[in-house]
């Protein structure tokens, strides 16, 4: 007997878009849903800061790429930045959540991600929110009189009531970094991004403005939406992303951060999915305003870029990747 398919709930997606860099990456991200998902049955919300006391300065978009933004299918939704705004940008991921409708699945993207596979293949289990582990060990930072990882993550949980030793990987040993519950904050959902939102913003706010002991000596700019992130997720009964996801950070999508290192590394088809989206003359006008897509994407820089490894030998590490790119004068961001 052939086995039932399940059909994966409607659910919708947000961005953030910002003037600058994020409207135009915004642009990318819409245009790469259209041509790569395009049986995406639910919205895309691009959360736009509105001016106010937190920002210098005006942190909307451009009116024009509003207009495309809408016209390929996404809903610029304006929010009013109340907690973070100029000095911690990354905040707009926690603020933003709010102007989603409430109650309904949502799937969250930082905006220098592109759709390179079909988004509506992913198995997500709204209930069981998880996010991205491509990350390394960037926080907490090892210093010579820290109390180490434990103790650390710990006084978090215990901070917010929440269970320690069920968020640990028991596989990994005793403080080492992967036994502990930490993400990428690239991409993360949930089943309901006001109620996700409210948290988020609560706990992120507690530990900046009061954080436990554990963490005196502890950098929380710009680790904190990651230092939080695990701690929302468990709480709603969530964790590590199962191997479902595995396209996620794989062949159905790409969270490429910087042009250069983007093409130093993306792979083959990553890298055409790209400069196939960005090929249509309504999304190169656009772009080619934006210096790092004009020369990376548009006038070959990237391929120069890319002609300068070994794509299957890789350094090991970002610096040495980024050391050689700047030595080559071809670094941009």
């Amino acid at each position: 007997m052939a086995k039932k398919q399940i059909m994966q709930p409607p659910f919708n997606i947000m961005i953030i878009g910002q003037g600058g860099r994020l409207q135009f990456e915004a642009v990318l991200f819409a245009a790469s849903l259209r041509t790569y998902a395009p049986d995406f049955q639910g919205q895309l919300y691009v959360a736009e800061p509105q001016p106010g006391p937190l920002w210098d300065r005006d942190p909307r978009m451009s009116d024009d790429i509003k207009t495309a933004l809408s016209e390929m299918g996404a809903q610029v939704v304006p929010f009013a930045s109340e907690h973070f705004g100029q000095s911690y940008p990354h905040g707009n991921k926690i603020e933003g959540l709010k102007v989603l409708p409430a109650g309904q699945p949502f799937v969250f993207f930082d905006t220098d991600t592109v759709i390179t596979g079909d988004l509506t293949r992913v198995p997500f289990d709204f209930n069981r929110p998880a996010a991205s582990m491509n990350r390394g060990p960037t926080w907490p930072v090892e210093e010579l009189y820290w109390p180490g990882y434990n103790a650390i993550w710990k006084s978090l949980y215990d901070r917010f009531g929440l269970d320690f030793e069920s968020s640990l990987d028991l596989d990994q040993p005793d403080e080492y970094w992967e036994r502990y519950l930490y993400f990428n904050a690239g991409w993360f959902y949930g089943a309901d991004p006001v109620a996700f939102g409210q948290r988020f913003a609560e706990y992120a706010v507690s530990v900046r403005d009061d954080p436990p002991p554990e963490l005196v000596i502890q950098p929380l700019d710009p680790w904190l939406d990651q230092v939080v992130l695990p701690l929302v997720i468990h709480s709603f009964g969530g964790g590590r992303p199962g191997p479902d996801l595995d396209g996620l950070d794989g062949e159905i999508t790409c969270h490429y951060r910087v042009l250069p290192l983007f093409y130093a590394r993306g792979t083959d088809d990553q890298i055409a999915a790209v400069e196939k989206v960005a090929a249509p003359n309504k999304v190169k006008k656009l772009l080619k305003q934006h210096e790092p897509f004009k020369r990376m994407v548009y006038q070959g820089r990237g391929r120069k870029v890319r002609a300068l490894f070994d794509q299957n030998n890789l350094p090991r590490h970002e610096k040495a990747l980024r050391n050689k790119i700047k030595a080559a004068g071809f670094w941009m961001r």
